[in-house]
């Protein structure tokens, strides 16, 4: 390929290679890689090393394995750019979501299924379509992009990538780069390239309620005497108030976003039930994206297929906190910990544990890095991208701007609001994942001019 290719010829690249793309896609998908602590990490294994082999195939150099201990394993490749280029990092992650209940998938969960111009199955968008990208890209310039490439494929993302300050101090020479294109968001609608600006932390962490030593007989003492669950459930209910805000007091709200999200995109996007309300006050895309949440994610009580008549003793919620862009995680724990301790019904003891962190973080999109973006997506879709924050979090963000604080970080990927990610049925646009493709490649030759 020429050195300044035109939009035309890159996209006849990708579309010539796109075939061999989703049967490499399809074969990734079939691997079940869930990176739960319950699952077999032999799977995860087998898809990094698939991983390593497709960018290999690419045009990628020293393709091998990044580990640490108790890690699933990372693929590392890369490629030198000519002389004087920059380098850029392309992260995506290869690990997935447990498929959740497979009587709700329309199709086999692991078995790539096209339907109305969308694959199916786990991994399909979050994230295989990532590696998909970086590998079309790279396979676009024939193995040899303008610019110097290193590719990072992470395996423990699904699990808040829990070690990846170890995989950072480890690898930090390798993962040094003039900017990191991260392919793990999502976009704002099939079409419309998408860049974001801003990610919601997290904090996740188990509430543990106990009012008893041991159960005891439901009829006998039942009434004066509290049970645990109950209590749990009590104190559940102190997180929002009687609109669905969050009611923690002290956690910070960020910053205003001029783009608008209808309300019947919203309930379309989520199947939200005919006559359910929609929680908190404001804008939709600050409700999303710039206030604190609440979920209840789980609860360790007797199943109702064997509860008996006995008073609970002890249970346990997980709870999630998403904070916004520019609240620090330590004080909002400190801050819903207090909250929760304060409010514990009649009495019962409370404890509070957190499990999972994720820092915030916002973008400065600002600099010849994002130029090249704004660019390629131009050329590409014939239209420059949105800016919008993002409801969600990853941690490998606000990570990597610690490490590498001069480092751009370009924030965008395939996931639209109709693939499903984390739910049944999840599904790749195949169009836009061409785009997706198409554009990266573009983002090579502006980079190698602006940077």
């Amino acid at each position: 390929m020429r050195p300044k290719p035109t939009p035309m010829i890159v996209r006849a690249a990708v579309e010539s290679a796109f075939g061999h793309v989703r049967r490499e896609l399809e074969n990734l998908v079939r691997i079940p890689s869930v990176s739960a602590a319950s699952y077999d990490a032999g799977h995860v294994k087998r898809s990094a090393e698939s991983t390593a082999s497709w960018l290999e195939a690419a045009g990628l150099a020293g393709v091998r394995m990044l580990e640490v201990d108790g890690a699933h394993p990372a693929v590392f490749g890369a490629r030198r750019g000519p002389v004087g280029s920059p380098t850029i990092l392309l992260y995506a992650h290869h690990d997935v979501q447990p498929p959740g209940n497979k009587e709700l998938w329309e199709s086999p969960p692991f078995e790539p299924t096209e339907r109305d111009g969308r694959l199916f199955g786990r991994g399909t968008a979050d994230n295989k379509a990532g590696i998909a990208v970086h590998a079309a890209a790279l396979q676009a310039w024939d193995g040899k992009p303008p610019v110097g490439v290193a590719v990072f494929i992470e395996g423990e993302e699904e699990i808040g990538s829990q070690h990846l300050s170890e995989f950072l101090g480890k690898y930090e020479d390798l993962l040094r780069a003039d900017a990191i294109v991260v392919a793990d968001c999502s976009s704002w609608t099939v079409g419309q390239p998408t860049l974001v600006t801003s990610l919601r932390g997290i904090i996740d962490c188990l509430v543990e309620v106990r009012t008893l030593r041991h159960a005891v007989h439901s009829g006998r003492y039942g009434g004066p005497v509290p049970d645990a669950l109950t209590a749990l459930c009590k104190l559940i209910a102190t997180l929002h108030n009687r609109r669905g805000g969050v009611a923690v007091g002290g956690l910070r709200s960020g910053p205003r976003y001029s783009l608008r999200l209808n309300e019947s995109d919203l309930r379309r996007f989520t199947g939200l039930l005919p006559g359910v309300q929609l929680l908190g006050r404001g804008s939709l895309t600050r409700r999303l994206w710039a206030r604190p949440a609440i979920s209840v994610l789980g609860i360790d009580a007797p199943a109702t297929a064997d509860a008996a008549h006995k008073l609970v003793p002890v249970a346990t919620a997980k709870i999630s906190i998403r904070l916004a862009p520019g609240d620090d995680t330590q004080r909002a724990f400190r801050a819903v910990e207090e909250h929760l301790q304060r409010r514990a019904p009649w009495g019962a003891k409370v404890t509070v544990r957190p499990c999972r962190e994720g820092k915030p973080h916002r973008i400065d999109a600002s600099g010849q890095v994002f130029e090249a973006f704004r660019s390629a997506c131009t050329e590409t879709w014939g239209r420059a991208p949105v800016e919008p924050g993002s409801g969600g979090s990853l941690p490998l963000a606000a990570a990597l701007s610690a490490v590498f604080p001069d480092m751009a970080l370009l924030l965008t990927g395939v996931e639209d609001p109709e693939s499903n990610t984390h739910s049944e049925n999840e599904s790749v646009h195949l169009g836009e994942l061409q785009n997706c493709c198409v554009n990266e490649a573009m983002l090579f030759a502006h980079l190698a001019t602006r940077i």
